[in-house]
C-alpha cells in the first residue's frame, strides 16, 4: 500500500531546533518550559542613547546581554561574556567594528567571530572563540533584543512615533520588582481607577465599569472601553466637557506589551507603551515610549511628572500582590466582568505555552 509522507520545510525545523537548543542561563529563575516560550519575543533592554561605541550591560530573562554600536551606528547583541575566561564584554571597548576584551584585548567582529589574539598574532583562532549573538534592532527610541531567533517576528507597533504631527516623549524607565505578567495585567486594568488612582486622575464617586468589547488578534487583542472616567489630572478636569466619553482602547502584544490610545476632547490623541522587559521572573524593567498630537508646546516636565505619578500608584499595588507570579489557571482566583481584559491576557499568555513562570 502506497503511503504518504509530510515533509517539513528545513527553515521550520531550524525555527524549531533554535527554540528549543538554547542554553538556559546560570541561575535561571523560570521554569525551563516558560523561558523557552519566552525567549523568541522582542523586549526593549535600553534606552537609543544609552548604546553608544561604550559597550552597555542589561539582563533579559535572566540572561547577561551587552549591546554597542559599530563604526556605522547599527547596533550588536550579544551574551555579555568572553569565552576565553568568562569576562564580561561590557566591561571592554568597541573599536570600529569590533568589540575588545578588556582582560586579553581578543578582539570580536560583529557576527561575534573573534578575529584577533594580540598574544599570538600570527596564530590560528580557534572556532570556540565565537560571542553567542543575539537579534537585535531599535524602534520608538528603544533597542529591542531576541534571545532566541527561530523566525521573522514583527515589534510591537506605534507607527504614531515617527508621525511628524505627534510630539514624542520618553520618560526614565522604571525598575519594578514585580512580575511582567502582573505589570501588563495591572496596566490593562480598567476597574482600579477610582481607587488606585484617587490622587492622579481617577474619580471615587464613578467607579461603575460599563461593558467593553474585546477583539482577539493573532498576537495578541484590542479592548475597547468607553467611560465617562476623565483623563486629565485632577488639576485640569476642568477641561472635560460635559458628558464627554473618553475611549480608551488597549491593544496588546503577547506576552508583555500593549498600547493604550486614549481619545481626548476634540480628537486629540494620547498614546502610550507600556512595555515590561522581564529581567527574571520577579523583576521587570519598564519602557513608557508616549506621543501626543495636541499640546505640543506644554512643558514635557508635566507629562512626565504625570506619568511618574500614575505608573507609581501602579507599582505600589503590584509589587505587593500574591501570588507574586501572574496565576494562568482562571480557577485559581476570583473573576468579574470588569476582568475581561485580564482573563483574555491570561488566555493569551497560557496559549503561548506559559504555566508558572517561577521556580523555587
Amino acid at each position: 500500500m502506497a503511503t504518504s509522507t509530510s515533509f517539513v520545510p528545513t527553515s521550520e525545523l531550524l525555527a524549531v531546533d533554535a527554540a528549543t537548543s538554547a542554553a538556559l542561563p546560570r541561575d535561571c529563575t523560570f521554569s525551563e518550559a516558560d523561558w523557552r516560550a519566552l525567549a523568541p519575543f522582542w523586549y526593549p533592554v535600553a534606552f537609543s542613547h544609552q548604546v553608544t561605541s561604550k559597550p552597555f550591560a542589561a539582563r533579559l530573562l535572566d540572561e547577561r546581554v551587552v549591546v554597542y554600536r559599530v563604526a556605522d551606528g547599527s547596533i550588536v547583541a550579544a551574551r555579555d561574556i568572553c569565552f576565553h575566561r568568562g569576562v564580561p564584554l561590557s566591561m571592554g571597548h568597541v573599536e570600529g567594528n569590533e568589540i575588545v576584551c578588556r582582560y586579553h584585548g581578543l578582539r570580536y567582529d560583529p557576527e561575534g567571530r573573534c578575529t584577533c589574539i594580540p598574544a599570538h598574532p600570527n596564530g590560528v583562532i580557534s572556532p570556540r572563540l565565537r560571542l553567542q549573538m543575539y537579534t537585535a534592532q531599535e524602534r520608538f527610541g528603544l533597542v529591542w533584543v531576541r534571545l532566541v531567533d527561530n523566525g521573522p517576528l514583527p515589534l510591537p507597533t506605534m507607527d504614531e512615533w515617527d508621525d511628524p504631527d505627534y510630539l514624542q516623549v520618553l520618560p526614565d524607565s522604571t525598575a519594578i520588582n514585580a512580575a511582567a505578567g502582573r505589570q501588563v495585567e495591572g496596566f490593562l486594568d480598567v476597574g482600579h481607577f477610582a481607587f488606585v488612582h484617587k490622587d492622579s486622575f481617577g474619580e471615587p464617586d464613578n467607579p461603575v465599569v460599563p461593558d467593553y468589547v474585546v477583539t482577539k488578534k493573532p498576537n495578541g487583542f484590542i479592548a475597547d472601553y468607553i467611560s465617562s472616567v476623565s483623563n486629565y489630572a485632577h488639576g485640569y478636569k476642568h477641561l472635560n466637557p460635559p458628558g464627554f466619553m473618553w475611549h480608551r482602547r488597549f491593544e496588546v502584544f503577547l506576552p508583555f506589551t500593549a498600547k493604550l490610545t486614549v481619545t481626548f476632547p476634540g480628537g486629540g490623541l494620547l498614546h502610550i507603551m507600556n512595555a515590561a522587559s522581564p529581567v527574571s521572573a520577579r523583576k521587570t524593567n519598564l519602557f513608557v515610549p508616549i506621543c501626543r498630537n495636541f499640546d505640543k508646546n506644554a512643558p514635557i516636565e508635566d507629562t512626565l511628572d504625570f506619568n511618574y505619578q500614575v505608573f507609581a500608584e501602579d507599582i505600589a499595588i503590584v509589587e505587593r500582590q500574591f501570588p507574586e507570579d501572574l496565576p494562568l489557571d482562571l480557577h485559581a482566583e476570583a473573576h468579574f466582568p470588569a476582568d475581561r481584559s485580564s482573563i483574555t491576557y491570561r488566555k493569551g499568555l497560557a496559549a503561548l505555552g506559559l504555566g508558572r513562570t517561577y521556580t523555587s
